[in-house]
């Protein structure tokens, strides 16, 4: 998505500038004008700025540091500190560059006597949509700390996962990438010497050998041809993915996939719901809610599937309703949006579904570890076998000539 630099005024006439990105400029406009704030000037960020603004400092916090600050400014207000002074103890602690220069610009507007959630809105790269609104509605409520502590809980919940569904591919991804240098330098160096030796005895060699040997022959005569293409195609594939369109595709692919398709869905659900659960119980209405979640679900599927949610309910009908006619939800997620809605207690079924989905993601997460390892060494065996087999039937060969 592009990349926006805003300037818009708030009711009480301050300056507020920030950058978004948004598909479009009207949407930006409609956003800004939910906050209250009347826009003066918006101006689209060319790519090489943006790289430029990010050499030599991280464009976004890691999630690790914007962890450790929630839960820190959470255990500081519920001891009392003032909001300044913990803002200037988490100045001091925080190593993240891009953290540290979003808390120094925060903490001088906050002394210049803005909001604390106006401040953070400014920096809308460290502080999300979710950020900026649940502390919002902390301030409003008077109760900050029990809203940092629900957003350190939601930000540690979310480090967890992915940090399991990284654990559990990190050791596939090695074996395969370490298996697929060794197959190279197979087909590169060691099938040449043996095809040498071949032709310098006169053996005939079957079509399985041939083909082999012909592939070998093609990787060193073309290897730059082989590797322009792959990173041309890398390329343009990034780039189409860059796209609405590309994007909702890969999106709509990673769900329909027969292994992973399931674990795609799932984290999905658990995200949606646990986004959805906190902020409600947070105070945030639920048309923002249902914006953020879908802002922030991270998969463009649902997002859609959610923003078409928010145009029924401005319609009148349930909440659950219109999400049961996307068919993306599970039959159990629709009933608890039901109960929770009748009941009143919507955002206490939101994060018993987040847990549910959390232990389903972390079940699948280690069936899919003990599949996938079997599956890589039967598929390396086999290519390694393969290769095996067509060196060795012509030296049979050749020892039945010799004797």
């Amino acid at each position: 998505m592009p990349l926006y630099g805003y300037e818009a005024v708030d009711s009480q006439g301050r300056s507020i500038k920030g950058t978004i990105e948004v598909d479009n400029e009207q949407l930006l406009v409609s956003k800004l004008h939910e906050q209250g704030l009347h826009v003066v000037r918006i101006e689209e960020q060319k790519e090489r700025a943006k790289l430029f603004s990010s050499f030599g400092q991280a464009k976004k916090p890691k999630l690790q540091a914007m962890v450790v600050f929630a839960r820190q400014f959470a255990t500081m207000v519920d001891a009392g500190i003032p909001i300044l002074r913990c803002l200037d103890i988490l100045y001091t602690q925080t190593k993240d560059p891009a953290l540290k220069n979003a808390l120094d610009a925060v903490r001088k507007d906050v002394k210049a006597g803005m909001a604390l959630n106006e401040a953070m809105e400014k920096h809308p790269t460290v502080f999300s949509n979710l950020f900026v609104n649940m502390i919002r509605a902390a301030e409003v409520a008077g109760i900050l700390d029990q809203i940092l502590d629900r957003l350190a809980t939601f930000l540690e919940k979310d480090l967890e996962v992915r940090q399991k569904v990284k654990s559990a591919m990190m050791y596939p991804v090695m074996v395969l990438t370490f298996s697929m240098l060794v197959l190279v330098a197979i087909f590169m160096f060691v099938l040449p010497k043996f095809k040498e030796i071949f032709d310098s005895m006169n053996v005939e060699m079957p079509i399985m050998t041939q083909v082999i040997f012909g592939i070998s022959d093609f990787a060193i005569a073309y290897w730059w041809g082989i590797a322009g293409a792959i990173a041309g195609a890398l390329f343009a594939l990034k780039r189409y993915l860059r796209t609405p369109k590309g994007r909702y595709q890969f999106d709509y692919l990673k769900m329909k996939m027969p292994i992973f398709g399931d674990l795609v869905l799932k984290l999905a659900v658990a995200r949606f719901a646990r986004t959805l659960g906190t902020l409600v119980a947070s105070g945030v209405p639920l048309m923002r809610t249902l914006e953020i979640v879908g802002q922030t679900s991270g998969n463009l599927v649902l997002a859609k599937a959610v923003e078409s949610t928010r145009h029924s309910l401005r319609e009148g009908q349930p909440l659950s309703a219109p999400f049961a006619a996307t068919n993306l939800f599970p039959s159990m997620v629709i009933h608890m949006l039901d109960i929770g809605e009748e009941s009143g207690r919507l955002s206490e079924m939101m994060v018993k579904i987040a847990d549910f989905y959390e232990q389903e993601v972390d079940s699948a997460i280690k069936g899919l570890t003990s599949m996938i390892e079997p599956l890589l060494i039967v598929f390396l065996g086999g290519i390694v076998g393969f290769i095996a087999i067509s060196i060795m039937m012509p030296m049979f060969k050749l020892v039945n000539a010799i004797q």
